[in-house]
């Protein structure tokens, strides 16, 4: 009589441990390792291209950024150098407005729109390269002393309006005009940008030497070797 055959053992615990329900892998873990990767390849990018690494990722996201507090020193310089360029061409400038806080940025745009007097910008507090000290407003001074912004005044008496002279002068020296932009003209507006636009001030870039609130200057240029 042929005897039984046994049940395989092996192959039954083998499917036993086949059904075991496998173990899910937190998601967590995987997040963290990307995290920190991407933050040791953002650290090594601020030591190489430190420049570069504040215009695509924003100052503000990985330190505090003082508000700035007064007019940027390469600005004041030019707009001294202004000064003088047009005083030689018999011109006399005066500069009627600077930095500018964001609460005077609101106060002016409030101006025609919720208290009496003409519309003169467009650009609430933060909005306005004046709030970054990049930005300076002038006006004439005529033979009388008064201060004027006729804009075909000719003081000088060369056949060419002083304002358009002035307006030359300070393009030369770096600073764009409001008087070229389209739209909305700002003809006393003269400022610097240094390549930043107003949201990439807005989210904590500064440009190099922008005096802040803190009494500090914003990322020193760097010395040369």
């Amino acid at each position: 009589m042929p005897r039984p055959t046994p049940a395989p053992a092996r192959a039954d615990a083998r499917a036993a441990v086949r059904r075991k329900p496998r173990r899910k892998r937190s998601p967590l873990g995987g997040l963290l390792i990307v995290a920190g990767l991407a933050a040791g390849t953002l650290a090594l990018l601020k030591l190489e291209l430190p420049r570069a690494f504040d215009k695509i990722v924003p100052q503000g996201l990985y330190r505090d950024v003082p508000p700035v507090a007064g007019l940027h020193p390469e600005v004041r310089a030019a707009s001294e150098r202004l000064t003088a360029q047009a005083k030689a061409a018999g011109i006399a400038v005066v500069f009627t407005d600077g930095f500018r806080s964001e609460a005077e940025q609101d106060a002016i745009y409030a101006q025609g729109r919720d208290r009496e007097g003409r519309i003169v910008t467009h650009a609430k507090g933060g909005e306005s390269f004046h709030n970054y000290g990049l930005a300076i407003d002038f006006a004439l001074k005529d033979r009388s002393g008064d201060i004027i912004w006729d804009m075909e005044y000719d003081g000088n008496k060369n056949g060419r309006a002083d304002w358009l002279e002035v307006a030359d002068m300070a393009k030369r020296l770096g600073f764009s005009w409001g008087g070229d932009w389209e739209g909305f003209k700002d003809n006393p507006h003269l400022q610097m940008d240094f390549g930043y636009s107003i949201r990439e001030l807005q989210l904590g870039n500064r440009p190099d030497g922008s005096l802040l609130a803190d009494g500090t200057a914003s990322g020193p240029p760097e010395k040369a070797e």
